[in-house]
């Protein structure tokens, strides 16, 4: 039959092009569509690191940690160079509160096996020599890795076409045929028809309307997160440096409240830089629900100049020559969705990564991948199960 494939994916972002890799590579003909081209939506508007540190102990730490491991076999395997380094990362505390959270929060990772260890104030200059001197201490995480996100995708999609993957760019999926049985028959875009029995839904902040398509309500929002770009200039940091209030605002539910302007407070922004290997800095960060908006807003952007000065006063004098603002897939739990769907035979959903998605996406695609040859996965995934939302309420304040 013209046009049709073992499986369709659906996104060609980091997750969908990781997916659509797996697949090929495991012997599967593989169609990945994408509305618009490669990394055009959160995987080009994005920061470029794969973390553990900014991980709840448990699955979404070893999870974040197997990616990492399979990132540093691709970064070898492929002939697409996609600039992986690991560089370690430094969460830095600005309170003698802040501290005792963080050896807290190592004393549970170093348990799990993972190498973290606490850095006292001493110990800070000669890590990054530029930070304020009044910080109390921090957390170095040897494993944490930086790579440029837009090359991630072209190299997953590079390697998977040496396998036989066909990519449909500027195709927008218009409609998913259903047998009777609900089991799916086909993708219908505005140009073609896809003819599949199974489809992979990677669409990120979009999977939501991609599962009304089979009826299912995926709760997926899209959360805003927006970042500065310096000029090129001298080396400010070294690595991935960011406060431990970016874990604090990242997830709702650990309770603290930080001494911030109200300018910081409203926009829900926590200091975080990395360098890129232009020697240009990515400075952040924000979270906020603001829809499909994606424009750069004056007062976060303020916002974050201030909150970053803070912690490395030495910005004040490097200009901003830019700012871009993209969206994530934000779900309740922060957790992914990596699962089928029982409603709809033949339906798998792999978003739901928010901020994770570069961090995850060697191991989402192995696994989504596994699921479908019916192998035993790397990890029990249980909690990433669709079904753990039929009886959940989803309802969030923000």
């Amino acid at each position: 039959m013209l046009n049709s494939f073992d499986i369709v994916v659906i996104g060609a972002g980091i997750i969908g092009s990781s997916v659509a890799y797996y697949l090929s590579k495991e012997g599967y003909s593989v169609a990945l569509v994408e509305k618009g081209d490669i990394a055009n939506g959160t995987s080009s508007r994005c920061d470029a690191v794969a973390l553990i540190c900014d991980k709840k102990p448990g699955i979404d730490t070893a999870i974040g940690f197997k990616s990492i491991q399979l990132y540093k076999e691709l970064a070898k395997e492929f002939s697409f160079d996609f600039e992986f380094f690991s560089r370690g990362s430094l969460y830095v505390c600005e309170t003698d509160q802040e501290l005792e959270i963080a050896r807290g929060y190592v004393a549970q990772q170093v348990a799990a096996g993972y190498d973290m260890r606490m850095v006292d104030q001493q110990e800070l200059p000669d890590i990054e020599p530029h930070l304020a001197r009044d910080l109390k201490g921090g957390i170095w995480t040897e494993v944490d890795s930086t790579m440029n996100p837009y090359l991630v995708c072209y190299a997953f999609i590079e390697e998977a076409k040496k396998h036989g993957l066909t990519l449909f760019t500027n195709h927008e999926v218009r409609e998913i045929i259903q047998a009777p049985d609900g089991r799916v028959e086909s993708v219908k875009t505005d140009r073609t028809t896809i003819h599949t029995k199974r489809i992979v839904n990677c669409a990120g902040v979009w999977a939501s309307k991609i599962g009304d398509m089979v009826g299912i309500d995926i709760p997926i929002r899209p959360r805003k997160g927006l970042i500065l770009i310096t000029e090129k200039t001298k080396k400010v940091v070294s690595q991935k440096v960011h406060e431990f209030g970016y874990m604090l605002s990242k997830f709702e539910d650990i309770h603290y409240k930080r001494n911030v302007s109200q300018l910081v407070e409203d926009h829900n922004i926590a200091f975080t830089i990395e360098p890129t290997e232009a020697n240009n800095f990515l400075v952040g960060g924000h979270r906020a629900f603001k829809g499909y908006d994606i424009r750069s807003e004056h007062d976060v952007m303020r916002g974050i100049a201030e909150r970053a000065t803070r912690f490395l006063p030495i910005l004040k004098d490097i200009n901003c020559i830019r700012a871009y603002a993209g969206i994530r897939p934000w779900v309740v739990d922060h957790l992914p969705i990596v699962s089928e769907v029982e409603e709809v035979p033949g339906f798998y959903i792999a978003s739901g990564h928010e901020g994770d998605g570069i961090s995850m996406a060697p191991i989402t695609g192995k696994m989504v991948t596994q699921l479908i040859s019916n192998q035993e996965t790397d990890f029990n995934i249980d909690r990433l199960n669709f079904s753990r939302y039929k009886n959940a309420s989803l309802e969030q304040t923000v």
